[in-house]
């Protein structure tokens, strides 16, 4: 069976995942390696989510540092497998968003996909929202259809949310064309909010935001922003979501002590992540989670309280590793765009039609 390689770096930005995986009927996780992202390219990658001095320029350069980063990652994984680089069909690479607004047209991966396969030997897939974006959809999300081919077994409704900076629901249901959306924050504000207090990467566990409580006036205020009440096709991104705009809004209340403030960001997130599956799905069976976010067990549990008729669990329980399933995504993609095979679903994205995704870049 032919193997590929998915290469991911989210919204979060604390690192790459890369998953090797092999392509049968059904998609196997064969190994996985992470690559923490130096500090110095993470910040450059963060400024460059907003209009700065000299963009073109700074981008090509944080760029071929991703790539090079990403190419040490896919040598170790190989060596530690006894592969070589004739044994991978291709790569799947997301590469990393700098910008994403649909609504005027455009989407941003930065990635140098020539130059990736330069540096490995293998043939690279990339730009895989760009088609999406051409043919009138949001780009995003794309793993609703791996998410169905991964986890639909015809026998009642389900859900796959993925939280990693952002969050995004995958509906599954019998019979019917697989939805989706993104709901609104998953880690980006309480990442944010604890590196601004205590200088932490990230909530282990949601420890910090479990020691304090949960706002009313600030949770509300939060839920006013129209993006919630929207109905899907819809994407979203650090253009909308991120420090300063939590910041407008606390400047409008009283001094909130600031484990208040990340519990309510914590809600924040529960919250519209729920309201968006109940308003989206009725009678959903079970919610399986990805992402990083399905390590935060205060998030989880709010999760399942929120949700008492539905089994909450990490995709580890399907047997798919939580960590992994972006990563195994766009080495799927990889795969679909070599075989022609159309990969997004318009009942997500609001594109014209189904559309071949990505751009080969030969070994």
């Amino acid at each position: 069976m032919p193997r590929y390689l998915g290469v991911m770096s989210g919204t979060s930005l604390d690192g790459l995942d890369i998953a090797l995986i092999d392509q049968g009927e059904r998609t196997r996780l064969l190994a996985s390696h992470y690559i923490p992202m130096p500090d110095s390219l993470r910040q450059e990658l963060l400024s460059l989510c907003a209009p700065g001095e000299d963009e073109l320029a700074r981008a090509a350069l944080a760029e071929r540092r991703w790539v090079e980063l990403a190419a040490s990652g896919i040598d170790l994984l190989l060596r530690e497998k006894g592969l070589v680089a004739t044994d991978i069909r291709a790569i799947g690479s997301h590469g990393q968003t700098v910008r994403h607004e649909p609504a005027r047209g455009f989407t941003i991966q930065i990635g140098n996909c020539a130059l990736l396969a330069e540096l490995t030997g293998i043939t690279v897939v990339g730009d895989f929202r760009r088609r999406d974006v051409a043919a009138g959809g949001q780009g995003a999300p794309l793993v609703p259809a791996f998410h169905e081919a991964l986890f639909d077994d015809r026998n009642g409704n389900r859900a796959v949310l993925n939280i990693g900076g952002f969050s995004n629901l995958s509906l599954i249901e019998p019979d019917q064309a697989v939805r989706g959306f993104d709901c609104g924050p998953g880690n980006v504000l309480m990442d944010a909010w604890i590196q601004l207090n205590l200088g932490q990467g990230y909530d282990r566990d949601g420890a910090w935001a479990a020691s304090g409580q949960v706002q009313p006036s600030l949770l509300d205020t939060l839920l006013e922003d129209d993006f919630f009440s929207t109905r899907g096709p819809k994407s979203t991104g650090r253009e909308l979501f991120n420090l300063n705009w939590l910041q407008a809004h606390l400047a409008k209340l009283p001094t909130l002590k600031p484990e208040d403030v990340q519990a309510t960001l914590l809600e924040l997130s529960a919250r519209s992540m729920v309201d968006a599956l109940k308003a989206a799905q009725t009678e959903t069976l079970e919610l399986l989670v990805c992402g990083g976010g399905a390590h935060n067990g205060t998030l989880m549990r709010r999760l399942a309280e929120l949700l008492p008729g539905t089994q909450v669990s990490a995709t580890d329980s399907r047997g798919v590793p939580a960590d992994w399933v972006e990563a195994m995504a766009f080495a799927w993609l990889a795969h679909c765009c070599l075989e022609g095979i159309p990969a997004n679903r318009p009942s997500v994205t609001g594109a014209k039609g189904l559309r071949i995704l990505g751009a080969i870049h030969p070994a």
